[in-house]
Order: C-alpha cells, then sequence, then structure tokens
C-alpha cells in the first residue's frame, strides 16, 4: 500500500515509521502509517462503515510531503471528515485483515470547495485529484506483467508490502468526464473511474452509490479478486494548490470467508 499510494500521489520512495506529528496544522514527518488520534478514529468509525473484524482507520504520510490532516466536522447539516489541502497528500486508510473476499455495493459522498489547479489525472507530475475512494484488491499475480512485478518487489523491500494486484480508484477529475476510466500513467494496474468532473457541482455534496464488482469488470475486463483496503485520499501537492475537502457516511457492504 505505501508504493501503491506513491504512485498515487505522483511520488515514489521508500517511507519510514514516525509517530511524532508537526507543530501546525500540517504534518512534516517521514511515516508511513500513524495512529489515528482517538477523535478522528471515533468519527471514523461513526462515519465509516465496512465489513472489517478491526475497524481501526490509519492515516498516512509520506516523507518530504505536507500532511493536511482528516477533522471531524458539521457542514451543510451532515456529520463530515475536513481536509483542507495545501501543497499536500492526505490519506486515512483501513486494512482488511484477513481479506474481504465478497465485496458489494459501495456508496459515499464527498464535497469540495475548489479543484488542483492544471491537475491532469494521465500526467504523474499533475496527477492531484481533491478527493478518492481507493479500492485495493488482491489476484492471481501470475497474470501480470514483468513491470508490475518489478514494481511490487520494490514495494515489498521498502515496506513489506506487496503492491495489490489491481488498485480501483473513485474519483472527481479537473477535465475527464463521468464514466471515464483512465489509467495511472506508472502502472495499468491502478485505474480511476470519474464519477464527478469540473466545476459544476463544487460546494455541493455528491452522493454516489456503486456496485463495485460492475466497476471493476468496467476498468479491468476481469473479476474482482479479494479486497485488501480501502482508502480515502485528497492530494494537491504536484499542482500546489490549495482546497477544502469532505468525506460523509460512507459504508462498503461484503464478507470474508
Amino acid at each position: 500500500m505505501v508504493l501503491l499510494a506513491a504512485m498515487l500521489a505522483g511520488c515514489v520512495g521508500p517511507l519510514a515509521r514516525e509517530d511524532a506529528p508537526g507543530t501546525d496544522d500540517t504534518l512534516a514527518v517521514d511515516s508511513a502509517s500513524v495512529k489515528a488520534p482517538p477523535k478522528l478514529k471515533a468519527a471514523a468509525n461513526l462515519l465509516l462503515t465496512t465489513p472489517a473484524r478491526v475497524p481501526d482507520w490509519e492515516t498516512f504520510v509520506f516523507p518530504g510531503k505536507r500532511f493536511a490532516p482528516f477533522e471531524p466536522v458539521s457542514v451543510l447539516e451532515r456529520q463530515a471528515l475536513r481536509v483542507k489541502a495545501s501543497s499536500s497528500v492526505s490519506i486515512l486508510r483501513q486494512r482488511f485483515e484477513p481479506t474481504l473476499s465478497h465485496v458489494g455495493r459501495l456508496s459515499f459522498s464527498w464535497r469540495v470547495d475548489g479543484l488542483p489547479d492544471k491537475a491532469d489525472l494521465t500526467q504523474a507530475a499533475l496527477a492531484d485529484s481533491p478527493v478518492r475512494v481507493v479500492l485495493a484488491f488482491e489476484g492471481d499475480r501470475q497474470r501480470w506483467p514483468p513491470k508490475a512485478h518489478r514494481l511490487s518487489e520494490m514495494s515489498r523491500l521498502f515496506t513489506g508490502e506487496e503492491l495489490p494486484y489491481a488498485t480501483l480508484v473513485y474519483v472527481w477529475s479537473v477535465r475527464d468526464a463521468p464514466g471515464s476510466v483512465v489509467l495511472n500513467p506508472r502502472t495499468d494496474r491502478i485505474r480511476k473511474l470519474v464519477l464527478d468532473s469540473g466545476t459544476e457541482r463544487l460546494g455541493q455534496w455528491r452522493d454516489h452509490v456503486r456496485d463495485v464488482r460492475a466497476d471493476f469488470l468496467l476498468a479491468f475486463g476481469e473479476e474482482p479478486g479479494p479486497l485488501r483496503a480501502v482508502a480515502l485520499m485528497t492530494d494537491t501537492d504536484n499542482t500546489q494548490s490549495g482546497l477544502t475537502a469532505w468525506y460523509g457516511t460512507l459504508t462498503l457492504e461484503g464478507a470474508a470467508d
């Protein structure tokens, strides 16, 4: 998941653990996974419902990158997690141990007040998005091309975690049309499905209900394997942009064997 997150954010490199937060509203750390503060943990467990046996969510921080925290707030009569992004990368994730062998419907809501300047999901140097919901799957790695095996081995050596077999990412795009599937510029094992696009819906809550299996088939042309992680992600580091994003309730249906 570490290398996966780096590729989603348009950066690569090994991450080291760091438990101490910074002194202002962003975190300047060397880190990987960090336990969520009690207030955030309580809010996440209330708003974000999944079949995980251990429902802890954790924040995820990159070396040399600013981290804008997830903050529990109320906006437009909805409880939410807010991210005040400023040239930053913010990730909140939950890992499934054991993995979820059956994944059903996913419902979630998000809201943004702006878009990253000049963002382009097809360009690694500009691949920012104000909001994402990330689903990381297992699968038959024998079907991978050699490049994917090399990336996964790099991830394992640096972090102890292999690259997921396939990653489906729901995004709000600056320019791509809703329904578009955009391949990650570094690996086609990460594919983004655009749900919202452009500025017309800025400042509005956007509610989505998705059939994960159907979306995975659309993006990858095969059946999804077991689900190993889900994450929320806001990033504006590549475009050096500032915006505010909110994540409302999320419900993921599924089950482990």
